[in-house]
């Protein structure tokens, strides 16, 4: 029962438990071998010995098991190249999995983005925003054509005057507050002669640009 309600480990500590039991592989290993280079030290003084007295069959049987010893070292670091080949196999197995987790993970947000953004939709609003700009600007156009046109066509110089010196007239009483010293507006009256326009127009010109 209680290990039907144990957690199951997640990768990560799963990877992390597993690099644990191979470092401590490892240095067992290494201290395995570090005690059979010791002995084969130590069979090696003997042999020298055995040979030194003469005892030939001393020397022989040392030598059999220097030659097991020596073996044995040499599984001791086939066995080491064999672990750390294991810890990154799955080094490897991990950066994997985490790439695949990325891919999951941006191939949903994907699906989900196309979901809501219909192509077709989006095609159809950028057609209706052309459409309606397109129009815009027609009409805009169409509208500043007008305006040149009545005021090309009406041939009235003073009548033109008159309207400058009001638009004129109009600023001046905005920045009448700003502008202490200016000359007071004077509004322009149709009938004008040509002469007192202008006089007008440079009156009000002047005052603007004691503004800056």
């Amino acid at each position: 029962m209680a290990g039907f309600f144990t957690k199951k480990p997640t990768v990560q500590e799963q990877v992390r438990a597993n690099d644990r039991i191979l470092k401590k592989q490892t240095r067992d290993l290494d201290r395995d071998r570090n005690a059979l280079e010791r002995e084969e030290k130590k069979i090696e003084m003997e042999i020298k010995k055995a040979a030194k007295a003469g005892n030939k069959q001393a020397a022989t049987i040392l030598a059999k098991q220097l030659i097991a010893l020596r073996k044995q070292k040499t599984k001791s670091y086939a066995m080491g190249s064999k672990i750390s080949s294991i810890g990154m196999q799955q080094k490897v197995m991990h950066s994997n999995m985490k790439m695949a987790n990325a891919m999951g993970t941006t191939t949903k947000t994907m699906t989900q983005m196309n979901k809501v953004m219909d192509p077709m939709k989006t095609a159809a609003m950028m057609k209706d925003f052309e459409r309606e700009s397109s129009k815009m600007s027609m009409t805009e156009e169409m509208i500043d054509e007008t305006l040149d046109d009545i005021l090309t066509e009406s041939g009235d110089e003073e009548e033109q005057d008159a309207i400058v010196n009001r638009v004129l007239d109009e600023i001046g009483i905005e920045i009448s507050g700003k502008l202490v010293d200016a000359p007071s507006a004077h509004r322009g009256r149709l009938g004008e002669s040509t002469s007192t326009a202008d006089a007008d127009i440079e009156r009000q010109l002047a005052a603007l640009k004691n503004l800056d």
